[in-house]
């Protein structure tokens, strides 16, 4: 039986990567076998692509960073993701196709649907069961995050409030599948949030 897909999603700082980790705890106590997995960075090659993504200090058109993106996520399908959902794990996956539109989209401005139509090539068709947006206040999420910052953490304060706005349109879009949680609150009250969703 092919297992279940599920992406944790967004700002920097919204405490998604802490609760992704208690989630594969939590299921594997059910009896659950689970696949933690990320994005960009999930595969060999998107280890690199990763660190380019990231940490580049010149400048990144939008349009290559997008496809760089692309890149990464098709690679990540093909050699980890797809084969783990046909071994029967659950794909726990620490951001996906929807923070491409969020953050090149809405944030960075390019268009969503030509984003939403790379997404499908990029992932042949692979979508989540279900997605859960931690949704902060943008700037608790910049305190969360500190000082030391990637090339995305870097951006103004403007960036990160078009980001959130694009996380919550997106849950708008998709309902059925895009489901939000309150991360202002403490690790805790958003894990029991969480659960209920699972």
């Amino acid at each position: 039986m092919r297992g279940k897909f599920i992406t944790f999603e967004g700002a920097d700082g919204s405490g998604k990567t802490t609760q992704i980790e208690m989630v594969k705890k939590y299921l594997e106590t059910k009896g659950i076998k689970c696949v933690l997995t990320r994005e960009p960075g999930g595969s060999a090659l998107g280890t690199k692509l990763r660190e380019i993504l990231l940490h580049y200090d010149g400048e990144v058109d939008s349009l290559c960073e997008l496809l760089l993106y692309m890149a990464d996520r098709a690679q990540h399908v093909k050699t980890v993701i797809l084969p783990a959902l046909n071994d029967g794990f659950t794909v726990l996956c620490d951001r996906y196709t929807d923070s491409s539109v969020a953050y090149q989209g809405y944030a960075r401005g390019l268009d969503i649907e030509r984003i939403i139509s790379l997404n499908k090539i990029a992932t042949d068709g692979v979508d989540p069961d279900l997605t859960i947006v931690f949704d902060v206040e943008t700037e608790v999420a910049m305190k969360r995050v500190g000082d030391v910052k990637d090339r995305l953490e870097q951006e103004g304060i403007e960036f990160h409030k078009k980001l959130r706005n694009g996380y919550l349109e997106l849950a708008k879009r998709f309902p059925e599948r895009i489901k939000t949680v309150n991360a202002n609150l403490g690790i805790e009250e958003v894990f029991e949030q969480v659960k209920k969703l699972l």
